[in-house]
């Protein structure tokens, strides 16, 4: 049967083996598709070049990461912009090699890559492939949300064009699975990098109470993860008596200090990414997306949805590199708001959230959970993060957290959160048993908050009363699990569904080697955890 398109790269995707049809699940066209593969291949066979008489420079860097984020689930629906990419990127191969072109003898050493090979290669070696090449889009996105701060590094640049060349090249299982772990181990290093460029720039996050009340009056809705976005919206809608929302990934903004002085700077609007369609339903106010997120607006709100950044829409109105967001201003003032208060709740009910629990806000109460555990008053903790989705079964995140026991701590991050992220666990030990740590790249700080622990407690990080029930969707989380396998973390449970890339034969690998497992039911998963 002949396939319109191929993509198994996000957890939505098509019987849980891949899109072929017109669209894919995410709203993508074929025709999408196959300009983002592309892109991918055009992008190997600048890799291929890298190694030629003219060194890459960190021009080179900036475009590799600009083009494979805009190759990530939610983030570019626009067949021009991604055309554009594309030839940007064969421009920068030209000045690296500029004799290839005109070359009498070609000797296709720098040719770019058909992405149809590894679709159809072996499903091992396709399986392999597809971890690093879904890796380091996830890299790529935190790369470049660091790289707009003015943070970079020069190795990340590297990595990525190695592991961009590995995909191309007929190589066999025992040199791609080392290339695997060294993703995980070179993200690690991206998101230490991310974390120094937010805090570095706006401050330690702080525990704060977030509202889900949308005051009266003009107001714009900010979604993604870009705090350098926000931060320049809110320079730009002071005075203006335009109030800012977040929505989304954008919740932990309301942590950072330097965000937080902002008074117009309210409250979170609606739940998780997957409900925009139905929550964004005849907005009276803009939307602004920053990043990876973004879903086919609906006609209702069609005419108020921006875009910046590497996120595009056919026939949405983007903001340049100039961020001049004075459209997004005057739409606002046009729309005008709600008449009156409106008020939002979570999905369970919640009318506030609480954000803000990174490494810092955690570590300074480190003495008093250390000795809580030794006194017994904290049984277990439990890391139930990862991104949300619309996929039936979602629920089992919600349920888990409703009933873990009253002596334990939940650590949460990205935006799988808003399953429960309303919920009142209550307090143990003089805490929150509900801590929000923040954006999927915080992970980090959840990895620092286990090895500072693990170090007070003199043993390793799978030796503490500590189990991570994850939630994927996209390749940013692709990526943090291979972070968490390069740190050796054991009996991770993964869900909703396994992805669709791993093929058996790797799978089992992992299940051997790490002891992966796929969730169950709530019940049976505590029972496991607390009784093992």
């Amino acid at each position: 049967m002949r396939q319109n398109m191929f993509c198994y790269q996000c957890e939505q995707t098509a019987g849980c083996s891949g899109c072929t049809g017109k669209a894919g699940v995410c709203g993508k066209t074929a025709q999408v598709a196959a300009l983002q593969d592309e892109l991918t291949g055009a992008l190997i066979g600048l890799a291929r070049a890298t190694d030629g008489d003219t060194l890459p420079d960190e021009t080179t860097g900036k475009l590799v990461i600009e083009a494979l984020f805009t190759t990530m689930t939610n983030v570019s629906f626009d067949e021009d912009s991604i055309r554009r990419c594309i030839q940007r990127v064969r421009q920068e191969k030209a000045r690296l090699v500029p004799e290839c072109s005109s070359c009498s003898s070609p000797c296709g050493r720098n040719d770019e890559y058909n992405m149809a090979n590894l679709w159809q290669a072996q499903e091992d070696i396709r399986s392999l492939k597809s971890l690093i090449l879904f890796g380091i889009r996830g890299i790529a996105a935190y790369a470049y949300h660091a790289m707009v701060l003015g943070y970079v590094d020069e190795e990340i640049y590297r990595f990525l064009y190695r592991a961009l060349f590995a995909v191309g090249e007929d190589r066999g299982m025992e040199e791609l699975l080392p290339l695997v772990m060294e993703v995980g181990k070179v993200n690690l290093d991206c998101m230490a990098l991310l974390y120094r460029a937010n805090t570095e720039t706006f401050g330690t996050p702080v525990p704060t109470e977030v509202p889900l009340r949308i005051e009266k009056g003009p107001f714009i809705v900010i979604s993604g993860h870009d705090l350098r976005d926000l931060k320049l919206l809110l320079e730009q809608t002071a005075g203006t008596g335009v109030s800012v929302y977040t929505h989304g990934e954008m919740l932990p903004a309301h942590g950072y200090p330097e965000l937080k002085k902002y008074p117009h700077l309210k409250g979170n609007f609606g739940t998780a990414w997957q409900n925009q369609q139905r929550e964004f339903a005849d907005i009276p106010a803009p939307i602004l997306f920053t990043t990876n997120c973004l879903m086919p607006p609906k006609a209702s709100y069609a005419d108020r949805v921006f875009t910046t950044e590497v996120v595009a829409y056919p026939e949405m109105q983007h903001i340049g590199s100039d961020k001049d967001f004075s459209p997004v201003i005057s739409k606002a003032l046009e729309l005008g708001g709600y008449p009156e208060a409106h008020q939002m709740t979570g999905i369970n009910g919640g009318s506030t959230v609480t954000t803000g629990f990174g490494q810092n806000a955690v570590l300074q109460h480190a003495p008093e959970i250390i000795q809580a555990v030794k006194d017994g008053k904290i049984r277990h903790f439990f890391l139930v993060g990862g991104c949300d989705g619309a996929r039936t079964g979602r629920n089992y995140y919600t349920e888990f957290v409703r009933q873990t026991p009253p002596d334990s701590v939940v650590l949460t991050l990205a935006c799988g959160k808003y399953r429960f992220n309303d919920l009142d666990l209550g307090t143990v030990a003089g805490l929150p048993r509900l801590l929000d740590i923040g954006q999927c790249n915080d992970a980090y700080s959840a990895i620092q908050i286990a090895l500072a622990l693990a170090e007070a407690f003199d043993c390793g990080v799978n030796e503490l009363p500590l189990s991570m029930v994850l939630s994927w969707y996209e390749q940013k989380a692709v990526c943090i699990l291979l972070t968490l396998l390069h740190l050796g973390i054991q009996n991770i449970r993964l869900g909703p569904t396994l992805p669709a890339f791993l093929s058996p034969n790797v799978l089992q690998y992992l299940v051997e080697h790490f002891h992966i497992a796929p969730i169950t039911t709530p019940e049976a998963d505590l029972a496991a955890i607390l009784n093992a």
